[in-house]
Order: C-alpha cells, then structure tokens, then sequence
C-alpha cells in the first residue's frame, strides 16, 4: 500500500510514517516509479509505535525492540522485555511525579509567604 493509505488506516500523518521509517522503525519496499510499497502489517505497526510513543518510549527503545528476535511482531505490547520496559518507565513517571510534587510544595510556600508579607506592608 501507498504512504496514504497507510496514513489514512492508521490515522498517522504522512510525515509522522516517513520519520519512523527514516529511523529503521518501519520497512517500505519501492516500487518502479520510486513510491513507498508499505506491506498491510505496517497499519498494525504504526500503531505499536504510537502506543509506545504515548507511554513515553524514545524511538531508540522502540526500534531495539522492533529489532529484539524474542519478540513475535504480533506480540509487542505482550513481551518479557515490554514488561521490563514499562516497569521501567513507570518508575521513572513516579519520580517525575514526585518532583514536580515537591516543586508544587515548594511554590505554594513561596506564594503563601508572599501573600503574608504583602498583608504587613
């Protein structure tokens, strides 16, 4: 299939296909006129990519594990390695988290204080 129908079926820009292929996560052959050939499993692969862009994957994770041979190209959200990944990620946002929940604190101190010492004056 053509890079638009591609993009029409996996609601992904056309330019959003070409950077993903750029980057070796996405395979098309070319035809005789030099246009993209996309195979069908490259509708169900854009969307991984999305999903793995979403949950805060870098596109370097993402092709090592389009790369990794233990995983079944139908299996990605599914694997061992994902699972890794994922924990791996979450503890990340958690601290992410944690401090933007300190700076949070440390602002309402700050505007709290301000807002006392502006009653004084």
């Amino acid at each position: 299939m053509r890079i638009s129908e591609l993009s029409r079926l996996s609601n992904v820009s056309v330019r959003s296909i070409r950077h993903y292929e750029n980057k070796g996560l996405l395979h098309a052959d070319r035809m005789e006129n030099e246009y993209r050939d996309f195979d069908e499993s490259a509708v169900e692969r854009v969307r991984a990519i999305q999903l793995y862009l979403k949950l805060g994957l870098t596109v370097e994770e993402i092709g090592a594990l389009f790369k990794s041979e233990a995983v079944d190209p139908d299996e990605y959200e599914y694997c061992d390695e994902m699972l890794a990944t994922y924990e791996e990620k979450l503890s990340h946002v958690n601290r992410h988290i944690e401090s933007l929940l300190g700076l949070k604190r440390l602002l309402e101190r700050q505007i709290s204080l301000t807002r006392s010492k502006k009653k004084i004056i």
